[in-house]
């Protein structure tokens, strides 16, 4: 038999195995151990935050409160844009069911197109479905009365009140102030996007003038209501509320009167005036005709009345004094003069003989005298406008040196006003008609420049400040704002502009005799008033070209020509001419003549702004009086304006 043997095992090696397992179990154990109290700590303590807010987003929703918008004064304190109640309604999608059928039945009690219940229901599906979205507004009393007696019958609808938008001038502001719309995705783009309040649905925020412009300082806070709310988002109650805080108060330096003489006096054109206050550039008026009613935009226009203001051939969406720039014209023959005596290429008294046309390089350039003005020194050239004057001096100084002066007069300057799509306007050079179109500068672009034609263009508020700046010969910077939340503005300081004192007082002087030697351009516009003696400076520009064959058949009068091929009529000027105040400038597109045209319109709103409202007759020359008489009268009439003075009425008889 075969014999086994049987292998000890050492009773010390199963010690050791046994306690080397024991060893890697309890660690393994330590750690899980370790890692658990680890995660534990970190839920308990680091992470408590996080998923406490996870767990209150369940239980508590953030609903934002749109804060009051800030009012908009003018300089005398009056309310230009302020805030009203508005009656609205609200859908909350979720409770309503078919929202269709609901929006039908709500059509039955207030008037609610087709067009528009299709808008408002394509408008709640963009939103969740419990958030609440207006879907009508501005309801009357009456209206929104009716509505919250029918509610039992309209699911998911709900009254509120809140604040909606009003500009208490109409068309007069509109411009200026501009109006307020639902953010759209273009606002979003340049607005802040960390604000809460624009995720709002049909959050209203500025869309033109001051109202974009100053947006943020308008707006205010956004407030919060934390509201608890059920499972499925029903809100169940209040929990705690933030109170918005409103927007700051604004105050122009528009004097709202002399704004609506303005747009009166233009009334029918297509017409900017704007009128400066010298010593301190505040901007006193700004008329652009025609206008808009902004409570029609913010109220809900409709697409035909929309698409009629963009074809208007007139522009009424167009702020014409800052946003539409024009050849200046004539009026630009100030600064070229400037240019000239600043260079030393001739002096005041220095003639240039003027017989009509001013040929050079074999091209011939028209003054808008036919037959000529004869021998003309600088005062004559100016107060009579001649262009083959201005030809000859513009030549002798040359486009830079013309561009280069330009620009201390406020040409190619936007300045820092809170208005929306402001022009830079043009002011040429060689650089940039090379970089422009590739081609040379000519002898003949800085002739058309020297009268104020080709390619140079400016607005009515850059003409303003030039005229300003010649009255002083100060640097008048213009400002539109008079105070922010109380807080007056800073007034920028005006330095003397490096100019000879002597240059000033013959473009001074030349200014003086436009308006008040009778062979004068703008003579039939002088203020006879020895103590409000008006300086300033006829313009015609114009918008196309006139062949030699028209010439030599008769060139067309502007009255036989379409509107938009007829000339722009210009005037610029400032008041009193021994004190200067005020300075204006006026431009009638497509009017005609400065002196027909501009000038008068001018003179009119000169005078209000220095008598404070409707002039008296006694400042108007005798033979014009009955015809002034009667055009104050209707301007009383629409205005409503107290200021029609005693002696105007028994004036007015009497003629």
């Amino acid at each position: 038999m075969a014999k086994t043997t049987t292998k000890k095992v050492n009773s010390s090696d199963k010690s050791y195995n046994f306690s080397r397992r024991s060893l890697v179990l309890l660690a393994a154990q330590m750690g899980i151990i370790g890692t658990l109290s680890w995660q534990m700590r970190k839920l308990q303590i680091h992470d408590s935050d996080k998923y406490r807010l996870l767990a209150e987003e369940n239980r508590i929703k953030t609903r934002f409160l749109a804060p009051e918008r800030g009012l908009i004064f003018d300089k005398a304190g009056n309310v230009v844009a302020h805030n009203r109640q508005n009656y609205k309604i609200v859908m909350i999608r979720e409770e309503a069911g078919d929202i269709n059928q609901v929006i039908h039945n709500l059509s039955r009690i207030i008037s609610i197109s087709l067009e528009k219940q299709r808008s408002i229901a394509k408008e709640v599906m963009k939103h969740r479905a419990f958030v609440p979205v207006p879907i009508v507004e501005n309801l009357t009393w009456k209206e929104f009365a009716k509505v919250a007696a029918n509610l039992p019958s309209l699911p998911g609808l709900v009254p509120e009140v809140g604040f909606s938008r009003s500009y208490a001038e109409n068309e007069i502001m509109a411009h200026i102030v501009g109006y307020v719309g639902p953010t759209s995705k273009k606002d979003l783009q340049r607005l802040p996007k960390s604000n809460p309040l624009y995720q709002m649905p049909n959050y209203r925020v500025g869309k033109t003038g001051i109202e974009r412009e100053l947006n943020t300082v308008l707006e205010g806070t956004v407030g919060v209501s934390r509201q608890e709310v059920n499972a499925t988002g029903r809100v169940m109650r209040e929990l705690t509320r933030d109170i918005a805080s409103p927007g700051l108060d604004i105050q122009l330096t528009i004097n709202t009167d002399l704004q609506r003489f303005g747009m009166a006096r233009m009334e029918g054109l297509s017409a900017s005036a704007v009128v400066l206050e010298i010593e301190t550039g505040n901007i006193l008026a700004m008329s652009s005709t025609p206008s808009f009613n902004p409570n029609t935009i913010v109220n809900g226009i409709s697409n035909v009345d929309w698409s009629n203001l963009l074809s208007n051939e007139k522009r009424p969406l167009s702020n014409k004094s800052v946003s539409d720039a024009y050849p200046p014209g004539s009026l630009f023959k100030m600064v070229v003069a400037i240019a000239a005596l600043e260079k030393g290429v001739i002096t005041s008294l220095d003639e240039i003989n003027c017989n009509g046309i001013y040929e050079v390089g074999g091209s011939r350039h028209h003054c808008w005298l036919t037959n000529g003005h004869g021998k003309v020194n600088l005062k004559k050239a100016l107060k009579r406008s001649c262009d083959v004057y201005f030809y000859e001096i513009a030549q002798r100084v040359g486009i830079e040196h013309i561009a280069s002066t330009s620009r201390k007069f406020g040409f190619s300057q936007t300045f820092d006003l809170p208005v929306s799509a402001i022009s830079n306007g043009l002011v040429p050079s060689k650089a940039w008609k090379k970089s422009s179109f590739d081609k040379n500068w000519l002898l003949g672009d800085t002739l058309n420049v020297g009268i104020g034609q080709g390619y140079i263009l400016s607005t009515p508020l850059q003409i303003a400040v030039m005229t300003a700046r010649i009255s002083r010969g100060k640097q008048v910077f213009p400002r539109l704002i008079n105070a922010i939340d109380g807080q007056i503005a800073a007034i920028k300081s005006a330095p003397r502009i490096e100019i000879q004192d002597s240059i000033f007082s013959e473009i001074r002087n030349g200014m003086v005799s436009a308006v008040n030697d009778k062979d004068g351009t703008a003579f039939k516009s002088r203020i006879i008033n020895p103590e409000l003696i008006f300086a300033g400076k006829t313009g015609t520009a114009q918008v196309r070209r006139i062949s030699e064959s028209e010439r030599e058949l008769g060139v067309k009068k502007n009255e036989d020509l379409p509107w938009g091929q007829r000339d722009h009529a210009l005037f610029t000027g400032y008041a009193p001419a021994k004190n200067p105040k005020y300075a204006l400038s006026v431009i009638v597109e497509h009017g005609g003549g400065g002196s027909a045209v501009a000038a008068p319109i001018a003179r009119d709103i000169m005078l209000y702004v220095l008598h404070g409202g409707l002039p008296p007759i006694s400042s108007y020359p005798v033979e014009q009086r009955g015809e002034i008489s009667a055009l104050l009268r209707q301007l009383g009439d629409k205005l409503k304006d107290s200021t029609l003075t005693e002696e105007n009425q028994n004036i007015g008889a009497q003629t």
